[in-house]
């Protein structure tokens, strides 16, 4: 062999050899249908959205039936169960995005089940992406949805009392860890101070396309009209069909600064596999202000067209959970500081 021809060979040869070093979780092929899902609270998610993906169901499908389970549990952080903001009321946010980028979301919605479903009604039967507050109610109610009591679920109503104490905002990271009995226990302490994190979806199809879905009552005690990332396309979530998707959960504007499931995308089109994606999204988070970086946690989590999924947070803690006809686990994410 000459040459030529050698370094030839060698130049075919070693793509070939960047895409098996860089394989994330050691998966040969592409892996589908597949649902990944932030929290633990990701698995009863997860399980909703494979009994469409099983049967070779729509990728879009799937997330908005995973999103629904999570709004009709009594959680601490999604949907009416949800803790209030400080006037005592609880407003929802969700978006939801498909193969295709389109895509709806609601913001600050208040007494409606499911605003996953009122963001996908948004997607596909208005010109709009995003609809908020009373308009976003309105448009509910004139598409079939109901008004739901304004009662604070016990767990709410609880965390509430014990906020009114003092009136201040005192976010702990990952309190969602210190929970007593169960994924679905209240997350508070008795001075009233919470976190809250947002139910974050993607999932790719057995043909081979990718959706999304978020759904929050958003950040505990907020100013009345606060407007996190979870709604946000480009911050909350984003879907490319070419190249992958990703959602996020933490302090909301910190992800919103830097379009953070926009940017883990672009990351991915880079050539990056999912959890590096992640960790790059992470680092200009704590690289922008790292003081303020060692409050709080943001978490993101990515899913590419191989099936390939991985995760990154600032902060210990953060866990996902992943759904295949292989598989159905929660995996830790990885984290910087």
């Amino acid at each position: 062999m000459n040459r030529r021809k050698f370094l030839q060979l060698g130049s075919l040869s070693a793509p070939l050899l960047l895409t098996k070093k860089t394989m994330a979780n050691g998966f040969d092929e592409t892996i589908k249908p597949i649902v990944v899902s932030t929290w633990d609270s990701g698995m009863a998610v997860n399980e909703a959205a494979w009994k469409i993906l099983s049967l070779n169901g729509r990728a879009l499908d799937a997330v908005e039936a995973g999103a629904r389970q999570i709004e009709d549990t009594i959680n601490c952080c999604v949907g009416l169960g949800g803790y209030p903001d400080r006037d005592g009321i609880v407003t929802l946010d969700s978006c939801i995005m498909d193969e295709q980028s389109n895509c709806g979301a609601v913001a600050g919605i208040e007494r409606i089940k499911h605003p996953v479903s009122v963001a996908r009604m948004v997607m596909e039967k208005t010109p709009h992406v995003i609809l908020v507050g009373a308009g976003a109610q309105q448009f509910a109610l004139e598409n079939g949805f109901t008004l739901e009591s304004t009662t604070l679920s016990d767990d709410a109503r609880k965390a509430y009392e014990g906020w009114l104490k003092k009136s201040e905002y005192k976010p702990v990271i990952n309190i969602e860890n210190k929970k007593q009995n169960g994924p679905f226990a209240p997350n508070f302490f008795d001075d009233g101070s919470v976190n809250h994190d947002t139910m974050g979806l993607v999932a790719m199809d057995s043909s081979s396309n990718l959706s999304g879905a978020v759904t929050t009552s958003g950040m505990a005690f907020k100013v009345h009209g606060r407007v996190g990332d979870s709604p946000i396309i480009g911050a909350g979530l984003f879907v490319d069909n070419e190249i992958g998707a990703a959602t996020s959960s933490g302090l909301g504007e910190e992800v919103i600064r830097i379009c953070g499931t926009h940017l883990v995308v672009e990351f991915m089109r880079q050539g990056y596999d999912p959890e590096t994606a992640c960790k790059k999204a992470v680092e200009r988070i704590v690289k922008r202000n790292p003081e303020k970086a060692k409050t709080l946690q943001v978490g993101f989590l990515a899913l590419n067209k191989k099936g390939q999924y991985g995760a990154y947070a600032i902060q210990k803690g953060f866990v996902f959970s992943v759904k295949t006809d292989k598989e159905n686990r929660i995996y830790p994410s990885k984290y910087m500081l």
